[in-house]
């Protein structure tokens, strides 16, 4: 046992701690005597090339929150899980011409794009709540993920136990024991009825594997304000260093894990023998998890139009050129990929170690940290899960205290000095954070917090894609559409999930069919004494039961009193209220397997938007052709080297709106899909290229070992 002096921690491992807070303190105040204007604060002055743009996409692409999430998917789902979070691989070659356009535009946040395209500036303040509220989300989820890591690690002795504690720890252990006996079919019926209760227990966080020091409403109110002051203090320059910084320990922490647990199980082959070949499949099956290369694939199409609404305009802004937000951007993200396939290895590795029974899937990376690495590795380990959350949460604080100020505050309070706006931005950010908070203790697992963020990503993705490539995209479209699909994707979940008599509709709690299927496995010293196999570790097919899953909310279902095993079910988490639609449309929703249940959620909610903004569209008066003309020949106008050359380009655009029409891939027609250049075509296909190399790496780690 680890000697502990604080927290659970040794004192080795506290001090680094220290010594790194103080550390990023410090450069936060010494950055901030360079921040005296809103664009030094919001946009680093728009001087930064293409190393701070790396370190800047990098580092908020590679939030290390992303770590134990991966690994937690992977650990439940197999190697198929890593999808939810290596999804936009295949959009990083996209990344080479979005990160021109959102510098092009010359415009200072999201918000402002609808007030310049559209006309529209309720629509730019609508686009800003509701990206604050999303904002405020991801900060729950980042502060989730880093509880979930660091409660593992930091934990009480058994020899502190309260006898709550023990009762807790006991009552996991039992669940682990009756889980194992039901994968099987083996439970008497008073098993299957304790089983049940600890199962629901389980999933309300009541039961776990061990007890914490740390407590999360402490825990957050501690690390929201480490945040506010750091970047109070230095802005998106002061972020973009510390972002420097944590790109190193993100690359240490992403692969430390490995190695150690790699020796603890016999290597690459060692891990193939302890867990079932399918778990490493990296498209997944539908006996196993949600991932499959169909669920893949409509995942990638909500990506597709959803990641323009995550788009960073403050990064891709503070460029100095498009060259540098270009590179900055494709090599953030493909940086990102490679540490992706880091935290699912170790995922795999998790299910070698710990087996399949954790409580919570999330807190892999926490528990594999404490059991693998020594002294000081494990203070490395906790200063980069909390240096990665002061990095991703200083980005997203300085793009929605930007949000603030410019799209909603200084519309209401026009004239003011830039030093009053400058005092705004900065107290904004602490109310973001403590929003965050208020998110996060009500927050489930990460895996549904993730699919949230993508899902309603697409309100605002569809219409940001169709304002940069559609001329005849129209305001009161794009008004009918964010309505419309605020209500259908966040409204009406919510509101089915808050209120009692809703969630607990017998209506609402029917799950799909249950299902026996064959399965191909190593005999177990139970199967050769049962007959099955001729010895221990012979590969055998064998009967699994699939257990069914709830078919309308994403945490299924628990007990209302978990204290009586006969009380009434209720739905837990999200409500999926594209299931439902599909399933009174007369669709047979209950012989869906997990992954089909996926991929019909995320094709409904891509295609309903899509399909409103078009048809209202076409139903509209279009937007004034002038008005139009200088927006879109803004954005075919290369950025100029200098002040002077950006000015000078720009009034020569104005002044001759059709200088680019040549440049169009469909002349005469509304859309405003340019002709590729040398440049544009020889990036695309060397981020194309690079795509390869990382799926080839992806397989190339499954396959060692075999």
């Amino acid at each position: 046992m680890i000697a502990t002096t604080l927290l659970g921690m040794h004192w080795l491992d506290a001090l680094i701690l220290v010594v790194y807070v103080v550390a990023i303190l410090g450069v936060a105040q010494y950055v901030s005597r360079k921040v005296k204007t809103e664009k030094d604060f919001f946009l680093g002055g728009r001087s930064m090339g293409k190393w701070y743009q790396f370190f800047l996409n990098f580092g908020s692409m590679a939030d290390p929150s992303g770590a134990p999430a991966t690994a937690g998917s992977v650990y439940k789902q197999g190697m198929g899980g890593i999808w939810l979070f290596l999804i936009p691989l295949f959009l990083t070659p996209y990344y080479w011409f979005t990160s021109v356009w959102f510098r092009r535009v010359r415009l200072t946040t999201i918000a402002d794009l609808f007030e310049e395209r559209l006309g529209s500036r309720s629509l730019a303040t609508m686009y800003a709540i509701v990206a604050i509220f999303v904002s405020v989300f991801a900060i729950g989820f980042g502060n989730i993920v880093a509880l979930k890591t660091l409660q593992p690690i930091m934990v009480k002795s058994p020899e502190a136990y309260t006898d709550a504690d023990r009762k807790t720890v006991a009552d996991h252990r039992e669940y682990e024991s009756l889980k194992s006996l039901q994968a099987s079919n083996a439970l008497s019926p008073e098993q299957a009825k304790q089983y049940h209760l600890l199962k629901d227990l389980k999933n309300a966080g009541k039961i776990n594997p061990y007890v914490s020091f740390v407590n999360p409403l402490f825990f957050f109110l501690l690390t929201s304000s480490l945040v506010a002051i750091f970047i109070a203090m230095g802005g998106l320059t002061a972020t973009a260093m510390i972002d420097a910084i944590q790109a190193v320990l993100i690359v240490i922490i992403s692969l430390i894990l490995i190695p150690f647990g790699l020796i603890q199980i016999g290597g690459f082959k060692g891990l193939h023998d302890r867990i079932p070949e399918a778990m490493f499949s990296i498209f997944g099956n539908e006996n196993h998890g949600e991932f499959t290369w169909y669920s893949i694939a409509a995942l990638l199409f909500m990506n597709f139009i959803g990641i323009n609404a995550s788009a960073n305009m403050n990064v891709a802004g503070a460029a100095k050129d498009e060259l540098s937000a270009r590179i900055g951007a494709v090599s953030g993200g493909f940086g990102k990929r490679f540490m992706t396939i880091g935290w699912g290895m170790t995922g795999l590795i998790a299910l070698a170690l710990l087996g399949p029974g954790l409580s919570d899937s999330d807190q892999t990376w926490g528990r594999l940290t404490l059991m693998l690495l020594p002294v000081g590795l494990i203070g490395l380990m906790i200063v980069g899960v909390l240096g990665g959350k002061l990095a991703s949460l200083g980005s997203q604080a300085v793009v929605n205290s930007a949000l603030i100020v410019k799209n909603l505050y200084e519309p209401l309070f026009p004239g003011k000095s830039e030093q009053h706006y400058m005092v705004v931005a900065r107290l904004s950010v602490p109310v973001l954070l403590g929003l965050g908070i208020v998110v996060s203790l009500g927050m489930g697992s990460a895996a549904s917090a993730v699919k949230f963020l993508i899902a309603i990503s697409v309100t605002w993705g569809a219409p940001i894609f169709l304002i940069i490539v559609w001329r005849r995209l129209t305001g009161k479209a794009v008004w009918v559409q964010v309505i419309s699909t605020l209500l259908f994707i966040g409204v009406v979940p919510f509101v089915v999930s808050a209120v009692p008599d809703l969630r607990r509709h017998p209506a609402l709690l029917e799950k799909n069919r249950e299902r026996i299927v064959m399965v191909e496995a190593k005999a177990t010293k139970e199967d050769v004494q049962l007959g099955k196999a001729p010895e221990i570790g012979v590969k055998i097919r064998k009967e699994q039961r699939i257990e069914p899953v709830a078919l309308y909310f994403e945490e299924g279902l628990t007990r209302q009193n978990f204290s009586d095993p006969d009380s009434p079910q209720e739905g837990m988490g999200r409500f999926n209220v594209e299931i439902y639609l599909l399933a009174r449309l007369g669709v047979d929703v209950a012989n869906f397997t997990p992954p089909m249940l996926l991929t019909a959620r995320f094709l409904v909610d891509t295609l309903f938007p899509i399909a409103i903004l078009i048809l209202v569209s076409y139903l509209t008066r279009p937007g004034d052709p002038e008005k139009l003309a200088r927006f879109y020949v803004r954005l075919k106008t290369p950025v100029g080297k200098t002040p002077e050359e950006e000015a000078e380009a720009v009034a020569l655009s104005y002044a001759n709106p059709n200088r680019f029409d040549h440049t169009k891939l469909f002349p005469g027609s509304n859309w405003e899909f340019a002709k590729w250049d040398k440049t544009d075509a020889l990036g695309f296909l060397a981020c194309c290229a690079m795509t390869g190399v990382v799926l080839l790496v992806l397989k190339g780690v499954t396959l060692i070992g075999m």
